[in-house]
């Protein structure tokens, strides 16, 4: 009987998880602002079947409402340009095939012209289903109106019923990846004080170069959280938190850079030492230490950047401080040890300074004040192509006080 308790409740949290998950959400909204899409249509349509206005629905309704906003202006753009054109040809030439030939080319033309973007093949589209119809006047008009229905219920679903934000979505990924690096650097200490293969190393250094992936997802999950924080009525300070996490994003990208360079570093000393350890017996558990160190300082940091409220914020900032305090104890430690090794055997002193310089790398791109600097760089550059792009604007609102 616990058993069935046990697994009745990590069901019930397994569905309570993917009630969050973008794809769920995503299908539930466009399913539901297609059919009332469809239902309107039918009262205002002449068509027996308006099929347009639940399809230009099912594409207007986005994960944000930014990208509904701006992807629905855009799609009924393309729409209408398309109907006016197949208008035109039907008046002048009707459907033959140069005629469908000419259609195409001129659609698509037009459409650059429009500024559609990736709607453009939307507006031969149009134009090639409205030239074949019979009676096209009354087939163009009747799809224009089911066009504006459906774009028009798509929009008002968005802003009526707020799309959720997804930053918990981002900060997550952004967090994972951190981990993964972490896991990363410590999988690199654990072979120092033994005699590594170059195949090891080698393998290292693939999973190193793995992460360029990693960060391409973690890339993808936040632009849909910044798109889901512009015109969103339920987020204050929109900007600083996409400022935040993208900023975030691009130290553990830099990071990963570092860290490849590292493992590349570790891989050629496995080279000039394959019948030793990596690096000499009385350095590698101080190695060892300062990389613990520095992965734990990658988890600080990822943690920081995801966090938004100001109690808990301050807790990864201090946590985050003591471990950068440590890990740069222990390097200095550590170059001392290695020091001593050179002047003693200084056959690979050049892979040994470029293994601390990564570390150091690693550390400053991590560092609290260079982070600060980092933000007000952002802040700045951001207000200052706001007031390039909207100059009457920016200076109604400084006058304001806003």
């Amino acid at each position: 009987m616990a058993d069935v308790r046990t697994a009745l409740r990590r069901r019930v949290t397994q569905l309570l998880a993917q009630r969050k998950d973008p794809v769920v959400v995503q299908t539930l909204r466009s399913t539901a602002a297609a059919t009332i899409a469809y239902v309107v249509a039918l009262q205002l349509s002449s068509e027996p079947a308006p099929l347009t206005a639940p399809l230009t629905a099912l594409l207007v309704v986005q994960v944000t409402l930014y990208s509904t906003l701006t992807t629905g202006i855009r799609r009924v753009n393309s729409v209408v340009v398309g109907v006016l054109i197949a208008i035109a040809f039907s008046v002048l030439v009707g459907l033959t095939w140069w005629s469908l030939g000419l259609v195409i080319l001129a659609s698509l033309v037009v459409g650059r012209f429009v500024r559609v973007d990736e709607f453009v093949p939307e507006v031969a589209i149009s134009a090639m289903l409205v030239l074949g119809v019979t009676q096209v006047a009354n087939t163009a008009w009747d799809r224009v109106l089911e066009t504006l229905i459906g774009a028009v219920v798509g929009l008002l679903f968005n802003i009526l019923l707020v799309p959720p934000v997804w930053v918990g979505t981002a900060g997550e990924s952004i967090e994972d990846l951190s981990r993964r690096m972490r896991q990363l650097l410590l999988g690199i200490g654990e072979e120092l004080n033994a005699t590594t293969p170059v195949e090891r190393a080698a393998a290292r250094l693939h999973e190193a170069r793995r992460l360029d992936n990693d960060i391409a997802d973690v890339d993808a999950a936040l632009r849909q959280a910044e798109d889901s924080l512009r015109l969103n009525p339920r987020v204050k300070e929109g900007l600083l938190h996409r400022i935040v996490l993208r900023t975030g994003l691009d130290t553990l990208e830099i990071c990963a850079v570092v860290l490849r360079v590292l493992a590349r570093t570790l891989t050629d000393l496995a080279k000039a030492r394959q019948d030793e350890e990596l690096v000499p017996e009385e350095v590698g558990s101080a190695v060892e230490e300062l990389l613990a160190h520095v992965a734990d300082t990658l988890v600080s940091f990822g943690v920081l950047v995801t966090t938004r409220v100001s109690e808990d914020a301050d807790a990864a900032e201090e946590r985050l401080t003591n471990e950068l305090h440590a890990a740069r104890a222990v390097r200095d430690n550590v170059a001392d040890l290695l020091l001593r090794v050179v002047l003693r055997e200084p056959r690979q002193w050049q892979l040994y300074g470029a293994l601390l310089a990564e570390v150091d790398r690693i550390l400053d791109e991590l560092d609290l004040d260079h982070r600060s600097r980092r933000l007000m760089e952002e802040l700045d550059r951001h207000s200052r192509e706001r007031k390039e792009k909207r100059p009457r604007l920016s200076a109604l609102r400084e006058r304001m006080g806003v």
